[in-house]
């Protein structure tokens, strides 16, 4: 990257007053700060300028030998945005947001049980870039494209391998599949992140849907306002109005996600009216303590978020590094019931091997059953019995 680019990820970092007020900085100086500021808030910027290769990367942080060799050997796209870059620990290879994004070396090692498509989402695809696994809703992968990618990606085979957007043909066929099943009432946009469209092409997509009269929501699953926040646009949220009831579907892992401008976007989002929800997948190393999550999840409210799924992470090839024992999911949920408010609590799930969709797991609070009573546990492990109608 150019280093003027580098002198703006230094003003964005420190909150950089503007220089307008400091007499000490030339006029000239004055107006090219603004005009870096300007660049770094326009997400076309953002995308044009991602840090794609060791070479640049090297230039912004301190990187260890397996960073080093995983970005070198990585078969899976590695590019992240000058903006998710600035919120990185510059020195500490501990960082949350740098082992999510950044490639290591332990990537390339496969585990027998791990998969190329963990949910055989291929097997459930009647229409390219069309998944119909449950009865009333299907997702459509209208691109492959991310703004950054998240190195434990459950469709590793096919996010940014082209960075392809849905043609009009395939869009239109997936879309007279849908007409056909008039038992489909929600559709999920997904991919890659649909965000990084266009608005203009985002909306050609919505708009098509939104006339076929047995679908009654639309969801968006997008990851934008962690790795990409400038993105969120009030223009952008004026267009998705237009084709309410819309949900937005956040993936948020760690607090230290929550950075200001990721705030800003989602209360953007928030004010718009969309109702919103997250997904968290388990990390090991990164957000694998309670404290962590019941932290993650409280910030969450206070957005506006509400705490939607926390996924066991799926056994995408080269993902075993990052996976945590089911036994520590059941063991949050259980330390989180009955110790916070019950909408800060997510749902447990496994997506399971070989597409048999989400399965919810909980902590066993059953003791006991008979004909007459149950005999349940609450959080604080006293005992009750409930006594079944007669």
């Amino acid at each position: 990257m150019k280093s003027e680019n580098r002198t703006e990820h230094k003003l964005t970092d420190n909150n950089y007053n503007s220089a307008s007020t400091n007499s000490n900085i030339s006029y000239v100086q004055q107006e090219k700060y603004k005009f870096l500021e300007y660049q770094y808030s326009d997400w076309h910027w953002q995308l044009r300028n991602k840090i794609k290769n060791l070479e640049h990367l090297s230039k912004h942080l301190n990187l260890t030998t397996e960073e080093q060799r995983g970005i070198v050997h990585t078969k899976f796209k590695f590019s992240i945005t000058p903006y998710l870059l600035s919120i990185m620990d510059k020195e500490n290879e501990n960082c949350p947001i740098r082992k999510q994004f950044i490639p290591t070396i332990d990537e390339i090692k496969v585990t027998p049980e791990e998969m190329l498509d963990p949910c055989a989402e291929d097997e459930n695809m009647p229409t390219t870039g069309l998944i119909h696994r449950y009865p009333d809703r299907v997702l459509l992968i209208l691109t492959d494209h991310c703004a950054s990618y998240c190195r434990f990606c459950t469709r590793k085979r096919l996010v940014g391998q082209q960075e392809h957007t849905m043609s009009t043909g395939e869009f239109f066929l997936a879309l007279d599949y849908i007409k056909k099943h008039p038992q489909i009432r929600d559709v999920l946009l997904s991919g890659g992140d649909p965000l990084t469209l266009s608005d203009e092409k985002l909306e050609f997509y919505l708009k098509n849907i939104r006339k076929i009269n047995h679908i009654e929501i639309i969801r968006i699953g997008t990851r934008i306002p962690v790795s990409l926040p400038q993105r969120i646009t009030p223009k952008l949220c004026n267009m998705l109005k237009k084709y309410n009831p819309l949900f937005i579907n956040l993936h948020i892992n760690h607090p230290k996600e929550l950075a200001t401008q990721t705030k800003s976007a989602c209360n953007l989002l928030a004010d718009a009216g969309f109702p919103l929800g997250s997904q968290t997948v388990l990390l090991k190393g990164i957000n694998d303590k309670q404290n962590i999550l019941t932290s993650l999840f409280h910030e969450m409210l206070k957005l506006r978020i509400r705490p939607y799924y926390l996924y066991q992470c799926d056994i995408a090839k080269g993902t075993s590094h990052f996976r945590t024992h089911v036994s520590f999911g059941l063991k949050v949920i259980e330390n989180l019931r009955g110790f916070t408010s019950g909408i800060a609590i997510p749902t447990f799930v496994i997506d399971t091997p070989g597409g048999g969709g989400k399965i919810p797991l909980s902590p066993d609070y059953v003791i006991s059953k008979s004909r007459n009573s149950i005999i349940v546990k609450n959080y604080e492990q006293k005992v009750f019995v409930y006594p079944e109608i007669k």
